[in-house]
C-alpha cells in the first residue's frame, strides 16, 4: 500500500512536470484522441512552456526536468524511431546527460567502500569531477606509478532511486495496457522491462569494463582506432578506472583543422570503423555521437564511453550486410529478398511489391553526397514500409540502425560533402565476399566434406544398433503400432541402400576435398 502511494506521488509529479511543457498530450497529437482526452489535454496546456518548440524538444526539456531514470527513458526512447518516429528520437537523442556532480568527499567514500582502501592509498592524485552526467560522474587521477587514468563513480543510491522509479514506470505501463488497445500494441511493459535490465547493466561499471576490453581486443588489429585500457585492479560494481585520453573533441572542428586532421579521411574512418565493428564481429559501441570520439596526439579515432552496446548474431549480420549492399549494387530484388528470407517481413506479402518499395528508398541516394541527403528523412521513409508491410524489426536492429543515424551526422559534420554509400562500400563489400563469397562457399564445402568423412565409417554401426533394437523389441514381444512398425521395417530394408548411398556421398566429398586442398 505504501509502495503503491509512492509510486502514485511520483507519477503525479511526472504528470506534471510533462503539463507543464506540454509533453502530456502534446497539441500536435491531440486531434488523434478521444474528444474527453481532447479536451483534458487542452486544460493542461494551460500556461505550459515550450510553445515554439517540438514535442520532442519539449519532451527532452520534462525528462531533463525530472532526473535521471527520465533522462535514461528518453535516451532509450530515442534508439525506437519505429515507434516514435525519427523527428522525436532525434529531439530525444539530444537530451543533455548533464547533471550537478556530487561532492569530492562522497566520491572518495564511494572509492574507500569499493576498495578498503583510503583514495590516496590508491591513487598519487586525484582531481575534483571534471564531468558529472546521471549516473556516474568522472574524476582525473594518477596512479602511483604516474599514469593518468578516468575515474568513473556511480552516483550514491542511484540503484535505490532507480528501482522506485522503475517500479513506479512499470505500474503506469500496465495501467496503459490495461485501458488502452492502442497502447498494448506498443507493449508498453515490454518495454520498460527492456529499458530496466539496460539500466542494470549499465548500474555495473563492471560490465562497461568488460565492454571495454572486448571492443578493445576486437579492433586490436586496427592501429589507427583507440580503445582506453581498462585498470582491472581498480575497477568494481560502483566504479570504473580507465587510460585517461588526452585529445580533441571530435566536434572542435577549429582544432582539427589547426592540428591538420584530414577530416574527410576521418569522416570515411568513423565510418569504416563502426561497419568493422558491427559487421565483422557483431559486437559494436552503440553510442557513436560526437561526445563520445575523440582523436589523440596521434591522429587516432579514441571511442570512450561503453554504457550502450549492441550485439549483432551472424545471421543478423549477414543479413545487414546483404541488405545495405543490395542498396549500394542498385539489386533491390536481392534486397527484398534477404528480407524475406531473414523473416523480417511476414509471408503472404510480394517480393516484387517490397523490391518496388524500397526501390523508392533506395533510388533517391545514388550518386548523392551528404549535403544532398537528409539521412534521418530516407529511415523514416524505410521505417513508413515496414508498418506498410508489417514488419517487426528486432530491437538490436533498431538499435543499429540508431547508431548508423548518429555516425552519419558525425562523418556529415567532419565533411558535408561524404557520400556516405561510398564510404561504406569496402567494408561491406569485404565482408559480403568473406561471408558469402566463393572463399566461403568452399570454406563450407570443405567443412562439409570433412565432416561426411568424419560420419560414413560410423553408418554401418548405427545401421546394426538399429537392427539390434529392432530384435530386441520382437523378443521381448514389445507391441508398437501399425505406422511404427512399417516404418521400422522401410527403414530395415533400406539399410543395404542408405550404406551405399552414404559411401558413395563420402567418395564425393573426398574429391572435393582433395580438390579443395589441391587449389588452395
Amino acid at each position: 500500500m505504501i509502495a503503491a502511494l509512492a509510486d502514485a506521488a511520483r507519477l503525479i509529479r511526472a504528470g506534471w512536470t510533462l503539463m507543464r511543457h506540454d509533453a502530456l498530450i502534446p497539441r500536435e497529437f491531440a486531434h488523434l484522441a478521444p474528444a474527453s482526452v481532447r479536451a483534458f489535454g487542452a486544460v493542461t496546456r494551460i500556461g505550459a512552456r515550450g510553445g515554439n518548440k517540438r514535442p520532442g524538444e519539449r519532451l527532452a526539456a520534462a525528462f531533463e526536468k525530472l532526473g535521471p531514470m527520465y533522462v535514461k527513458l528518453g535516451q532509450f526512447m530515442a534508439t525506437r524511431p519505429d515507434i516514435i518516429g525519427f523527428e522525436m528520437a532525434d529531439d530525444l537523442s539530444r537530451l543533455q546527460d548533464k547533471m550537478p556532480p556530487f561532492s569530492e568527499r562522497e566520491a572518495r567514500r564511494e572509492i574507500e567502500r569499493s576498495f578498503g582502501k583510503p583514495v590516496d592509498e590508491l591513487f598519487a592524485e586525484f582531481s575534483a569531477p571534471v564531468a558529472a552526467a546521471s549516473i556516474a560522474q568522472a574524476h582525473r587521477a594518477k596512479l602511483k606509478d604516474g599514469d593518468e587514468v578516468a575515474v568513473k563513480i556511480l552516483r550514491p543510491r542511484i540503484e535505490i532511486k532507480a528501482a522506485r522509479e522503475f517500479r513506479a514506470f512499470g505500474r503506469a505501463a500496465r495501467a496503459f495496457e490495461r485501458f488502452s488497445k492502442a497502447a498494448r500494441r506498443l507493449e508498453p511493459v515490454k518495454f520498460i522491462e527492456t529499458l530496466k535490465t539496460a539500466a542494470a547493466i549499465e548500474l555495473d561499471l563492471r560490465m562497461e569494463a568488460g565492454a571495454a576490453s572486448e571492443l578493445a581486443e576486437n579492433l586490436a588489429g586496427e592501429p589507427m582506432v583507440r580503445i582506453p585500457d581498462v585498470v582491472w585492479p581498480l575497477s568494481a560494481r560502483r566504479v570504473l578506472t580507465v587510460e585517461w585520453i588526452d585529445g580533441i573533441a571530435i566536434s572542435d572542428l577549429k582544432a582539427l583543422d589547426a592540428a591538420g586532421v584530414d577530416r574527410p579521411a576521418l569522416a570515411k574512418h568513423v565510418i569504416s570503423t563502426f561497419l568493422k565493428q558491427a559487421l565483422h564481429t557483431g559486437f559494436f559501441h552503440a553510442d557513436m555521437h560526437q561526445g563520445n570520439l575523440i582523436i589523440d596526439g596521434q591522429g587516432r579515432l579514441c571511442l570512450i564511453d561503453f554504457g550502450i552496446m549492441g550485439r549483432l548474431d551472424e545471421d543478423a549480420r549477414r543479413a545487414f550486410a546483404e541488405i545495405i549492399y543490395g542498396f549500394i549494387v542498385r539489386d533491390y530484388r536481392r534486397t527484398a529478398e534477404v528480407h524475406f528470407k531473414a523473416g523480417y517481413v511476414p509471408p503472404g506479402y510480394s517480393v516484387e511489391a517490397f523490391a518496388q518499395a524500397l526501390r523508392s528508398v533506395g533510388e533517391p541516394l545514388q550518386g548523392k553526397n551528404a549535403s544532398q541527403v537528409d539521412m534521418s528523412r530516407m529511415l523514416q521513409q524505410l521505417f513508413d514500409v515496414t508498418a506498410l508491410f508489417d514488419m517487426h524489426l528486432r530491437p538490436e536492429l533498431v538499435l543499429l540502425q540508431r547508431t548508423m543515424v548518429a555516425v552519419e551526422g558525425v562523418a556529415r559534420l567532419l565533411d558535408p560533402e561524404i557520400n556516405i554509400w561510398e564510404a561504406a562500400s569496402p567494408e561491406v563489400r569485404a565482408y559480403v565476399n568473406d561471408a558469402i563469397g566463393p572463399r566461403a562457399q568452399a570454406e563450407k564445402v570443405r567443412t562439409a566434406a570433412q565432416q561426411a568423412l568424419e560420419l560414413a565409417p560410423q553408418l554401418p554401426l548405427y545401421v546394426s544398433e538399429i537392427g539390434k533394437a529392432a530384435q530386441r523389441i520382437n523378443e521381448d514381444n514389445l507391441s508398437l503400432s501399425n505406422a511404427s512398425t512399417d516404418a521400422l521395417a522401410r527403414a530395415l530394408s533400406r539399410e543395404g541402400r542408405m550404406t551405399r548411398a552414404a559411401l558413395w556421398v563420402a567418395g564425393l566429398a573426398a574429391v572435393a576435398l582433395l580438390a579443395i586442398v589441391m587449389l588452395r
